[in-house]
């Protein structure tokens, strides 16, 4: 069974405490630590959601997403993106995402969100 969220974030502490919240309101998340091998955990993993980190090391989250909305699935290519950034940073790079959240956000602003695309 697919995740309902694959999350793309470098930062374990980040990543842990999201997948803490989301788990607990019963969604399954997946986390994939870095940019490498990102298109390929989305294509393997196929989840409804996507959360990605628009920093990330040895590739951005702009190239993935950039790669996701070229891919020859449409299914894939239009999988939900929500992305994360620290604040001023990127919006130009981010525009393919369905939704931007800026870095630190509220858990509530976070799970109202994924509600949005899983709900």
């Amino acid at each position: 069974m697919p995740p309902d969220i694959l999350m793309i974030e470098d930062e374990p502490n980040i990543a842990e405490a999201l997948r803490f919240i989301l788990t607990r309101d019963g969604w399954q998340v997946q986390l994939h630590p870095d940019g490498i091998g990102g298109i390929e955990k989305i294509r393997d993993a196929r989840p409804r959601l996507i959360i990605l980190d628009l920093m990330l090391p040895n590739r951005s989250g702009a190239e993935i997403l950039a790669d996701l909305r070229g891919d020859d699935d449409p299914q894939l290519a239009s999988t939900p993106v929500l992305m994360l950034t620290a604040r001023g940073q990127g919006a130009d790079s981010a525009q393919q995402a369905d939704v931007v959240l800026a870095k630190p956000f509220a858990n509530d602003e976070l799970r109202a969100t994924v509600r949005q695309f899983l709900d």
